[in-house]
């Protein structure tokens, strides 16, 4: 995923009126490790263990090089906001202490500042970041807009990986491993239903398709479902499922059983829940 250069650093997002620089020469302090938890907000689920490894060499022949950053949590404890690498290298190298900055910050901007750190250092797979994403839209009511500013990205950038959400959990593992790309993803998604994304993601990989070879397949898939000389009428369900997606605005998926079935309407944000909900109910 070709990522933009981030317009804020992480003092820019620090709730604090000094300047970077005066608040870290204020505020740097000495905690013993075990006197810090990690973040139940970081974003990155996957770490390097030779990115470990190096880090852990340097820190030591150099030391820490760059504080990390932690918020108190009462009784002594800690929490990691932003610098999970170098805390993790830091018990690898066997240090016992290690440099802070405290901050006093929310929930929400301790998630904003961990998932902004990761984001400028590359260091995020595209299901991680949307995974971070859904969570600020789920735990803390945010917009696709707000989280946009907060990030700093255009409001179209967090829509795309907020898309990939809504793909089955075993492609979802494909992204993550990077067994599939972003690209792939996006074209997995213009199909509708979830078996149909599965069979073309396992052909993909089979295949070893190409993003430009992968969309060539869904537009035949596409036209194959069109009724005309000499194609087959399309089933009832496909027929049904367009209807309901144009009248709601949404993705929607009817999943035909023995006995029955059910109606799966998906939504992305709080606004298109909105709107889903409103065309519903007039």
């Amino acid at each position: 995923m070709e990522k933009k250069a981030l317009g804020r650093g992480l003092d820019a997002l620090l709730p604090t009126g000094r300047t970077p620089a005066e608040s870290e020469r204020g505020d740097v302090q000495e905690l013993r490790l075990e006197a810090i938890v990690p973040n139940r907000f970081q974003p990155r689920q996957q770490f390097s263990e030779v990115e470990l490894e190096e880090l852990t060499a340097s820190l030591k022949q150099n030391g820490l090089l760059q504080p990390i950053l932690v918020r108190r949590k009462g009784d002594g404890i800690f929490e990691l906001i932003a610098g999970e690498r170098r805390l993790r290298a830091a018990k690898l190298a066997g240090m016992q202490k290690i440099q802070v900055i405290v901050r006093n910050v929310s929930d929400q901007e301790s998630m904003v500042l961990a998932l902004v750190e990761n984001l400028q250092r590359d260091d995020l797979n595209p299901m991680e970041t949307a995974r971070a994403y859904q969570r600020m839209l789920n735990e803390f009511g945010l917009t696709q807009d707000a989280i946009a500013q907060k990030v700093a990205c255009d409001r179209s950038s967090v829509a795309n990986l907020l898309r990939l959400m809504s793909l089955p959990h075993e492609i979802q593992q494909m992204v993550e491993s990077d067994q599939l790309s972003l690209g792939h993803a996006k074209v997995i998604l213009g199909l509708m239903t979830p078996a149909a994304q599965l069979n073309l993601a396992q052909q993909i990989m089979t295949d070893e398709l190409s993003v430009r070879e992968a969309e060539r397949l869904v537009q035949a898939h596409a036209e194959a479902r069109k009724p005309g000389k000499g194609t087959p009428r399309v089933p009832l369900r496909s027929d049904l499922e367009e209807r309901l997606q144009k009248r709601l605005g949404t993705r929607v998926d009817v999943l035909k059983r023995r006995r029955g079935g059910k109606i799966v309407i998906h939504y992305f944000s709080p606004e298109e829940l909105d709107g889903v909900i409103e065309r519903l109910l007039n």
